[in-house]
């Protein structure tokens, strides 16, 4: 998995009545755009994060990034 500041993580919900989640990843913290990131939910709470298998990365275009 790699992801750049500015793309989006979604995390499909895994269970029943859980809703997928999705992020923006605020800070690469691994080398090579690898994880663990930075995130930043829609409710403003941030977390640091090494995504599952059940995230995926939505990449942004560079000129979208850091806005």
């Amino acid at each position: 998995m790699e992801a750049h500041a500015g793309d989006q993580l979604l995390t499909h919900g895994r269970t029943v009545g859980r809703h997928d989640r999705v992020a923006e990843i605020v800070e690469v913290l691994g080398e090579g755009g690898s994880p663990p990131y930075r995130l930043r939910f829609e409710d403003g709470h941030e977390s640091i994060m090494s995504p599952g298998p059940d995230s995926i990365v939505r990449h942004t275009a560079p000129e979208d990034r850091n806005r």
